[in-house]
């Protein structure tokens, strides 16, 4: 490894429990992970397994409900340490042991319930909770407030779960949460608690809900058990539902950073062994869920002010995916333990594999939310983008193939990519012919923008591993039908991808999105961008940042109104950034025709004209499965992945492609 990432592989303490090295997976929502009776699946605790097995010192688990009264959470949805002890403990000590035996440590993350952020979805037949009689995040509805005798209730689940947790084998509890605006934070912040009771007004009243309940864990479990909690010391606030983005001037309506250093001091005094720091909240998710649109590393300067200010551990998250940057973090004194959370999911090898210094080899996250938060809001599953056996590492698992054959796959894009692999993986000899000069497809348009590093990333790492495993690739080699037919195969891959689609105009100067990202054509210092999808939100942005004055025409009501990304964390990000960003936008609009000026737009029965020196065209995609149709009838083993088959996303190539390879 390099000299400089040591530091990252030291041992490193919360309070008497001592860790291999200073990399901790970050909790993330374990949905599809537990059983109908509060204990971890099989795909749960294979799962956790092998980020263990990958070398990571600590493993967090997503969050677990110790409550199930107060507010329900359907079963199954995540394990709870309280629902049925017996099962949670039968099935939690499989896992706690398996990951004992790689040397890990492993933390149960326990919630005291969500309140006025309850996904809808989970509300069942009770009405959401809150400190007070407060607007639901998602819903136009009051929540009800908590009478004390609830909180009591909530406060004895704790120390039941804790006690649970300790008996199946936990190295300690992380408690969920004085952040992101879940009900412990709701109670903490003075915007969302109107309470004149014990547990309302003061700082330290307020506080008063998480200092019970680590009083609680420490009474049941000891006080050499550790108990951590996740913590924000900055909401991002701006009002009701409405958050700040990076650089914009606001009010604080949540904690601002003097109380969230104030109370990280009161929350370790009250006896909390180490903070999990991150910024954010519900009502500015793109804070606590970062996707691509944020720096790297977004966290540290906030942990850095809370380190400074407590004695206890700090553990940073947050795109802390670059080892030189997370090292810097630890060197610097922002953090002592540095938490990974979706980059584990695109590699659960990421630590033992910077450790053997192959740092070229780790999976790149993209920070796009399609595989992990997406499919959590949508379908109450946890996955990955870029790996599919991620939460399904036994289902998915590849096996040798029985008679390995030669199979050719066209198409270098991250489907065709993703098939070479998989059938180098399992012993097949995979020929991938590319008809351009590198390897990537649309991974290197859309990577252009420089907040889509990692989809380039991606690319770099296909081409890396291919090579790595000895794949024969043949760039600048466009195959006709008559091409393939010529050539020895067992089976045959077509992975050629799709194109952009276009209009029939006629006068002014017409380009498309694929083009001005590559920089084949220049769109000069105004332009028109045809498609308030997510490749013209996201071109609008880079364009903009570039100095050029950009329109943006949709022909629908609102951005991102079909196609966008399945992550509100995302969608709404990308969303505030075009106005915030001084980009014009033309919603409910038709284009009707272009000229040397500009274009013509039709609204609302009228017309309007845009001056412009060009218009971008960004209205979708358009499989190319020429080859296919030409073939399907003369090759007996033949298969069509990723756009070809159907014009989707990164995601949805690679997964397609994982599926059919694995499966030849």
């Amino acid at each position: 490894m390099k000299a400089e990432h040591r530091i990252l592989f030291e041992e490193t303490s919360v309070g008497k429990m001592t860790m291999k090295n200073r990399f901790a997976m970050a909790p993330m929502g374990p949905l599809g992970l537990g059983d109908a009776d509060g204990g971890f699946n099989q795909r749960g605790i294979d799962y956790y397994t092998e980020r263990a097995k990958g070398g990571t010192g600590l493993i967090i688990t997503g969050v677990t409900f110790v409550d199930n009264v107060v507010e329900e959470h359907g079963m199954p949805n995540c394990p709870s340490p309280t629902y049925n002890s017996i099962q949670f403990v039968r099935t939690a000590r499989e896992m706690t042991e398996r990951i004992h035996a790689y040397g890990s440590k492993v933390w149960l993350q326990m919630s005291a319930g969500f309140g006025r952020v309850t996904i809808p979805t989970n509300l069942g037949e009770y009405p959401p909770v809150a400190p007070s009689p407060i607007m639901h995040r998602w819903l136009d509805k009051v929540c009800r407030e908590l009478t004390k005798d609830e909180i009591h209730t909530i406060v004895k689940s704790f120390g039941d779960g804790a006690f649970n947790a300790k008996r199946a084998g936990f190295d300690g509890v992380e408690i969920h949460a004085v952040h992101e605006g879940y009900l412990l934070d709701q109670f903490a912040i003075s915007f969302f608690n109107y309470r004149t009771d014990e547990y309302g007004g003061s700082l330290e009243n307020r506080l008063r809900f998480a200092r019970e309940v680590v009083e609680e864990i420490k009474r049941r479990c000891g006080d050499d058990f550790p108990v951590a909690l996740r913590y924000s010391p900055k909401s991002f606030i701006k009002d009701w539902r409405k958050g700040a983005l990076p650089g914009e001037e606001f009010e604080e309506k949540g904690r601002d950073l003097p109380e969230g250093v104030e109370a990280a001091k009161l929350l370790t005094e009250y006896g909390y062994d180490c903070l999990d720091v991150d910024v954010g909240s519900y009502d500015a998710w793109w804070w606590s869920h970062p996707p691509m649109y944020q720096k790297k590393g977004l966290y540290i300067e906030y942990a850095k002010l809370v380190r400074d200010a407590v004695s206890v551990p700090v553990i940073c998250a947050g795109r802390m995916d670059d080892p030189d940057m997370a090292a810097k973090a630890v060197a610097d004194g922002a953090c002592d333990i540095v938490s990974l959370g979706r980059p584990l999911l695109a590699d659960p090898d990421y630590v033992n594999k910077l450790r053997a210094g192959r740092v070229e080899s780790i999976r790149p996250c993209l920070s796009c939310h399609e595989g992990c938060m997406g499919r959590i809001q949508e379908f109450s599953a946890l996955n990955c983008a870029v790996n599919p056996a991620c939460c399904r590492e036994r289902a998915a698992r590849l096996t040798p193939a029985a008679k390995p054959k030669k199979v050719l796959v066209v198409g270098g894009g991250p489907a065709g990519c993703e098939a070479a692999l998989v059938l180098a993986e399992r012993g097949h000899t995979p020929v991938l012919c590319e008809a351009g000069s590198v390897l990537g497809g649309n991974l290197i348009p859309g990577g252009t923008p420089d907040f889509k590093e990692d989809d380039r990333a991606l690319a770099k790492w296909f081409t890396h591993e291919l090579a790595e495993r000895g794949v024969e690739v043949r760039l600048n080699t466009r195959m006709s039908a008559e091409d393939i037919l010529a050539e020895k195969f067992d089976a045959l891959v077509l992975a050629t991808g799709s194109r952009p689609k276009t209009l029939p105009l006629e006068g002014g100067h017409v380009l498309t999105a694929e083009d001005v990202l590559l920089g084949k054509a220049d769109p000069g210092k105004k332009t028109v961008i045809v498609g308030g999808g997510l490749v013209g939100c996201e071109t609008a942005l880079w364009l903009k940042k570039k100095g050029v004055d950009v329109t943006i025409v949709e022909a629908l009501p609102k951005l991102l109104a079909v196609n966008g990304p399945l992550c509100h964390a995302n969608s709404e990000m990308l969303e505030a950034l075009i106005p915030f960003s001084g980009i014009e936008t033309v919603c409910g609009a038709a284009l009707s025709g272009v000229d040397a000026e500009g274009a013509s737009v039709t609204k609302d029965g009228g017309t309007a004209h845009i001056d412009a020196d060009s218009v971008i065209l960004c209205i979708g995609y358009r499989s190319e499965n020429s080859l296919y149709d030409a073939l399907q009838d003369k090759v007996a083993e033949i298969y069509q992945i990723g756009d070809a088959n159907r014009v989707a996303n990164i995601m949805y190539a690679i997964w397609d492609a994982y599926e059919v390879a694995s499966n030849i």
